[in-house]
């Protein structure tokens, strides 16, 4: 949450030339915002509308996805990206996740209005085992979305989907 995935997501797309697409949009274009959908549905819903998702994402042309950040936590999307995706995790401290989530117009069901540092991580102590399974792990001193978008790129010419 709030670490940049689809900021960068679309400065890469451009640098790739490809198509871009964020799962939250798609969720909400068929379920509605997402607050509503958690609501109604709860987390084990919101996590199988993001698997359908992630699914349609990666029936288009190759391209760069954006997911949400819990989607890896889900153990049928962590496998059909595993299967079907190069991998990249932006590694964001907590501290600067916490101002962007508090600074962020978008309220995020699992951490509220003002989230806390230690909700935040907590969030990453479940999270970070997955996100470490990543192909690629991009970390480090604050930079433009330029700077980060190019380190992806010449990173990613060095791997292939299996």
């Amino acid at each position: 949450m709030a670490a940049g995935k689809s900021t960068i997501g679309r400065e890469l797309a451009r640098e790739l030339g490809v198509g871009f697409v964020d799962t939250d949009d798609l969720i909400v274009a068929r379920n509605g915002p997402v607050a509503e959908l958690f609501a109604r549905a709860g987390e084990a819903g919101f996590r199988a509308a993001e698997l359908e998702a992630v699914r349609e994402a990666l029936a288009q042309p190759p391209g760069v996805i954006a997911l949400g950040g819990g989607a890896v936590t889900y153990a049928p999307t962590r496998a059909l990206l595993a299967e079907r995706a190069l991998r990249v995790y932006l590694d964001i401290s907590v501290d600067t996740l916490v101002v962007r989530l508090r600074r962020s117009r978008t309220v995020r069901p699992l951490v509220g209005p003002n989230p806390s540092p230690e909700r935040v991580r907590e969030l990453l102590d479940v999270r970070e085992p997955f996100y470490r399974e990543a192909d690629i792990v991009v970390s480090g001193p604050r930079r433009s979305k330029r700077a980060f978008a190019r380190e992806i790129a010449e990173r990613l010419a060095s791997h292939s989907v299996g």
